[in-house]
């Protein structure tokens, strides 16, 4: 009988980008073949989620944005390998685009698309927080950023005693 790995969540971060009623997606290669997903990845030391999500956009879809407002956290564990995702998806505001900038390894492209057009092409999703994510965004989900706060200075040798 195999044992299960379980593994601690990784906090990912993805950016929820709409101009004129299309959203900003990336086309990506992945074990699974090309599949789309907003610009979105794993949360870096010293920067706080919404700045996560900024970053994310420029280097995966050539955008500068500036998020505005938390849409949801969400958890996703990948039934492939139980791998277990914690995302904060932000709604961002396009500012704007950075011609000519490479975008990270193995992004393909960036695409503006439609709703109806992500609904029908949801089997080429990376995965259903693509979707889940945009419908929240569409239906109006919207947090203060200063939901998600940052802790830090005096007392964080607290909890180690």
């Amino acid at each position: 009988m195999s044992e299960r790995i379980v593994l601690r969540p990784a906090v990912t971060v993805a950016a929820i980008v709409e101009r004129d009623g299309a959203f900003l997606l990336v086309r990506e290669r992945t074990r699974g073949g090309l599949r789309l997903n907003q610009p979105a990845g794993h949360l870096e030391a010293g920067e706080t989620p919404a700045e996560g999500a900024a970053r994310e956009t420029l280097e995966e879809a050539a955008w500068n944005v500036v998020a505005t407002s938390l849409v949801g956290v969400y958890r996703w564990e990948a039934p492939d390998n139980g791998a277990t995702f914690v995302r904060f998806a932000f709604a961002a505001r396009p500012v704007a685009a950075v011609p000519g900038r490479p975008l990270d390894r193995g992004i393909v492209d960036a695409v503006w698309l439609p709703y109806d057009e992500i609904v029908e092409r949801r089997d080429e999703h990376r995965s259903p927080l693509v979707l889940r994510c945009i419908e929240d965004y569409r239906a109006g989900r919207r947090w203060p950023l200063d939901l998600v706060q940052d802790v830090a200075g005096e007392g964080a040798g607290v909890l180690a005693r």
